[in-house]
């Protein structure tokens, strides 16, 4: 059986998360997560490039085939909500730029996706990504779990569509 590569990314202009995995079957295989900083004080503008530079340093050295993200929503701060949707709209484009196909997901398919209960903790989600990729510990930032949720949300949610296409498995 062939194995799709993944990776999920949790967005955001401070702390973009990012975990990379290997799918095959129903099994993962975490093979490396990390977060891109951005120092606050930079300019927006900047702190968008390096976020657009590290992953696509990121996608050039693990190539992954498809990408999970999550839905944008809006809460009580619409300002923050902006400057997420713009480090959002940089994550897509270097995704597109690596011909990666991409999938969307709300918080709460993620929460569905990885405990089977989309009303589950946050603290329920990031136990329950620990043990199915068998990490020894959380991953941190909280960013970095976020995104290696997302990307078995993705891997659950997208999986046939996966299995069915070739041109997207390793």
């Amino acid at each position: 059986m062939k194995s799709v590569r993944i990776i999920g990314i949790d967005p955001g202009y401070a702390i973009a998360g990012w975990g990379v995995l290997d799918y095959t079957g129903n099994s993962f295989q975490a093979v490396d997560y990390g977060a891109i900083l951005t120092k606050a004080g930079l300019p927006f503008e900047v702190r968008l490039e390096i976020i657009y530079r590290e992953l696509s340093g990121i996608l050039e050295r693990y190539r992954p085939v498809s990408l999970g993200l999550e839905k944008l929503y809006f809460t009580k701060n619409k300002t923050t909500g902006i400057d997420v949707a713009q480090a959002r709209g940089v994550i897509l484009l270097c995704a597109r730029q690596h011909g990666l196909s991409i999938g969307e997901y709300t918080p709460l398919q993620v929460k569905q996706a990885v405990t089977g209960y989309g009303k589950a903790e946050k603290n329920q989600v990031m136990q329950m990504t620990k043990m199915l990729l068998s990490l020894p510990a959380l991953p941190k930032p909280d960013d970095t779990a976020d995104a290696l949720a997302m990307a078995i949300c993705h891997a659950h949610t997208s999986g046939s569509l996966l299995a069915r296409n070739p041109a997207l498995t390793l």
